[in-house]
């Protein structure tokens, strides 16, 4: 690049505000560190590190001293200064260095003169979870270097560093060759997390079928995680066919165009795979909610034939009741010992209320009877 130290259009944008004068630094004092989340910075040259500076200072000045070099610069959750510094020194546009701040960014792909912002989500399976955590990136790629900004646990970016670095014929190819192993560990890294995704929609089945009670939370957890996912995958097709359609235009090289399109192809397969996995867990969650149902109704059954034996108990305690109450009435009556009472003094008394009370009993054992209350 000609002219490194030109004005960014952020710094035109906003411009600084003027600092205070400086306490003058006490002899032997040492400059103060920049925070750690720079993860990594190094310069390349046909393919080869020559350089594993420290801090963005470093790295902006061997930048100068090799300008037919490659910088790629990491960073972890960085601060404002150290984006605005960036964007100062590599003219990033406000708007993705903004983005690049906030986080919390879809899947895109933008392209601000000759460098191209990206932003991708990453995932990853816990085991011991049995969830999904997701992660955001944020690469800009230029003529002579690459800048990821990571928020998250999710890529190892390390491990896609040493990858490129084995292969010193690919790094050569420039800042596209190192966009093209970041999309593909990106995409990569979603295939244990499908796996992980199947096994608990298979365990989801077989809880279901089990009537686990429990399982209707974890079907409505596992469903937010495929619709995050889904954000994550799809978005990922149209910005790779994008990155295809200017493989002309931008002169990118052969083989960097077989590797990309074998990227799409995988970004293809797992948001299929995600999609299923959306209306399977659909299709779960409406079965789960019919066996409920089923199960609710044979409860409500249940019940209702409880109550109905009861009702036809107490129907047969109601009836012999009034029954032994007929019998207990006359001899009540005539257990009151009054001195004038009509029938104390009568030949045929006794057998009468004897007769009475049978006959009284009998006669609501039949009705009983034939109403099925007996």
């Amino acid at each position: 690049m000609s002219e490194r130290r030109r004005k960014s259009v952020w710094r035109r944008a906003s411009p600084p505000a003027p600092e205070p004068p400086a306490e003058p630094a006490e002899a032997g004092a040492e400059p103060a560190p920049e925070p750690v989340s720079i993860v990594q910075a190094a310069l390349y040259r046909d393919g080869v590190r020559v350089s594993s500076p420290v801090t963005l200072a470093e790295t902006y000045r061997e930048l100068h001293e090799r300008p037919s070099g490659m910088a790629w610069i990491g960073l972890a959750r960085p601060t404002e200064s150290q984006l605005l510094s960036l964007a100062s020194e590599f003219d990033l546009h406000p708007l993705a260095v903004e983005d690049a701040m906030e986080a919390h960014q879809r899947p895109k792909l933008e392209r601000y003169g000759r460098t191209l912002f990206v932003v991708l989500r990453a995932a990853r399976y816990l085991d011991a979870q049995e969830e999904v955590d997701f992660g955001e990136l944020h690469v800009f790629v230029g003529p002579d270097f690459v800048i990821t900004v990571r928020h998250g646990a999710a890529p190892d970016l390390s491990a896609v560093r040493r990858r490129m670095e084995e292969t010193p014929d690919l790094l050569k190819l420039g800042p596209e060759a190192v966009l093209y192993a970041i999309l593909d560990a990106v995409v990569d890294g979603y295939v244990p997390v499908v796996a992980g995704v199947q096994n608990d929609i298979d365990e989801i089945e077989t809880e279901v079928f089990r009537g686990d009670p429990s399982v209707s939370r974890r079907i409505y957890e596992l469903s937010r995680e495929t619709v995050e996912f889904q954000r994550a995958t799809r978005p990922l097709i149209g910005m790779l066919h994008g990155l295809i359609a200017g493989f002309s235009k931008y002169g990118t090289d052969d083989e960097l165009q077989s590797y990309l399109r074998d990227v799409a192809d995988h970004v293809t397969h797992t948001s299929e795979r995600v999609d299923g996995f959306r209306q399977a867990l659909t299709e779960i969650l409406t079965v789960n909610a019919t066996l409920v149902t089923q199960e609710q109704n044979a409860e409500m059954r249940a019940l209702a034939e409880a109550g109905f034996e009861q009702n036809e108990e107490i129907k047969k305690i109601s009836s012999w009741a009034a029954i032994l109450f007929a019998p207990t009435l006359v001899g009540t009556i005539y257990g009151m010992n009054f001195r004038e009472m009509p029938e104390l003094g009568w030949e045929f008394g006794y057998p009468f209320a004897i007769v009475l009370m049978a006959v009284v009993c009998t006669s609501l054992y039949l009705v009983f009877k034939r109403r099925d209350w007996l």
